[in-house]
């Protein structure tokens, strides 16, 4: 495919992304995608029966809406405990006969909250998903002669050796799969090594680095040459504070990417990520408390929910009305940026709300305001739960560490800063722990920033 300096990967549907046109396609798919699950797939078919309802009674989007509730991981970890952990049971539950013979690739989630969550590859899907991430890659910069390091975890994780087949139909570029597991120390000299100059991996592996690189390479992070950062994975690359520490050490371009079919742009200001594939998976916003649908309109806030347009092709939601229990903000206004679909941010997971005297907090919240008072703080940090959440009594404690160069003295007068600081930002007074730099472990995966004492009880 010859793309020139086009302004998009496909020009022929980017263009119409969040609009009218685009949501006659779509409800023309839908129909078809909710026959599909219907008869191909037990889960699906037996919760629209659960619901009374068959897909004629399906008639508009608001039918859909309101047809059957949404499911998560919760759902699926279900499916395998009633399976007795047989996967082959499990994924002809799920996924149907049809889909599970054309299965060609497995990978799950990181079941850093339980039971890894099955994400499944099909052969089918391989150009679709290209397609895909031809769309996200080309909005981000990449392009011919760009060498890709693969530093997501490679073991099984689902955003990890996938990308083996993401830009398999991307003219030009090298991928170089190191893996999260290679250890920082690794991961840096591969990258100078073979002169990566497009990092993908979550956002604390990133900024971790930037601490690694002057021991493991005698120089800073900036003298690698990335110019592209591509995080996703856990919440950072959204976050402003983060977002210009990694932009500054790197000397490169920070997009977000993910949880669902979107990355950000090049914006200066985080405009969240454009929603790249109208046309592959229907997305919905439900209130999480109420179940309800809630519009589609500038600055809405809700659960997000997505369906296979094309479930023989499907990639990360299979069923219809999947949830990967994140709270997205949207906004359908047009984007300074110029490029086409609405946008979401992530406001945090479901799962991770925690309430401090009824003001919902997420720890993304607290990390934005952490790492704002980098140097002086490293950015790590942990928040202590001595019962389940989200419900917390006050004060919310935290663990935090202070940067090198900060003495102990001044520690009294940077608390009460930043105390000030979380209070006008999130509406918490936190009691602070202070650690000294490099007391608490450093992820190249997900970082847990949750530290469940409750569970050692």
């Amino acid at each position: 495919m010859g793309h020139g300096e086009r302004q998009y990967w496909d020009m022929e549907i980017e263009p119409l992304l969040n609009t009218p046109k685009m949501r006659e396609m779509q409800w023309t798919k839908l129909q078809r995608a909710i026959r599909y699950c219907y008869e191909k797939v037990p889960f699906d078919r037996n919760r629209m029966e659960k619901a009374g309802v068959k897909p004629e009674d399906i008639r508009s989007f608001d039918d859909f809406a309101r047809a059957i509730p949404h499911v998560g991981q919760a759902e699926f970890r279900d499916v395998i405990m009633e399976c007795g952990m047989d996967i082959d049971k499990v994924f002809l539950t799920l996924l149907g006969k049809e889909r599970l013979d054309d299965l060609y690739l497995l990978t799950t989630t990181s079941g850093t909250t339980g039971v890894p969550t099955p994400y499944p590859v099909f052969k089918k899907s391989l150009d679709r998903q290209a397609e895909v991430f031809g769309r996200i890659g080309w909005r981000m910069g990449i392009r011919p002669g760009d060498r890709i390091g693969i530093c997501f975890g490679l073991s099984m994780h689902a955003a990890g050796t996938p990308h083996l087949f993401w830009f398999k139909d991307f003219p030009g570029v090298t991928l170089i799969p190191i893996g999260a597991e290679a250890g920082t120390e690794r991961i840096l000299r591969f990258i100078k090594l073979f002169k990566v100059n497009v990092f993908t991996g979550t956002p604390s592996l990133a900024l971790h680095l930037i601490e690694r690189a002057p021991d493991v390479l005698g120089e800073p992070v900036k003298s690698l040459g990335i110019k592209i950062l591509l995080c996703g994975a856990e919440p950072g690359a959204g976050i402003p504070e983060v977002r210009q520490r990694l932009e500054s050490e790197y000397g490169a371009k920070l997009f977000d990417a993910g949880a669902g079919y979107g990355c950000s742009c090049d914006y200066p200001i985080y405009q969240g990520m454009h929603w790249i594939a109208d046309d592959y998976c229907y997305y919905e916003l439900v209130d999480p408390e109420t179940k309800e649908p809630v519009p589609m309109e500038h600055g809405a806030a809700g659960l997000a929910v997505f369906t296979p347009l094309e479930p023989e092709t499907a990639m990360f939601a299979f069923n219809l009305r999947f949830t990967l229990n994140d709270i997205h903000q949207v906004f359908t206004e047009p984007c300074p940026c110029g490029l086409s679909g609405f946008r979401y941010k992530i406001v945090g997971r479901a799962d991770d709300m925690l309430k401090v005297k009824g003001v919902p907090i997420y720890p993304a919240a607290i990390e934005g305001v952490i790492h704002s008072f980098a140097p002086r703080l490293t950015g790590a940090f942990r928040i202590v739960l001595e019962e389940p959440p989200p419900r917390v009594v006050p004060p919310l404690k935290l663990k935090i560490e202070y940067g090198e160069g900060v003495k102990e003295s001044e520690l009294p007068m940077l608390e009460k800063e930043l105390q000030e600081k979380m209070h006008k930002e999130i509406k918490i007074r936190p009691a602070i722990t202070w650690l000294k730099p490099n007391t608490l472990e450093r992820a190249t995966k997900k970082t847990n920033v949750l530290e469940k004492l409750y569970e050692k009880k």
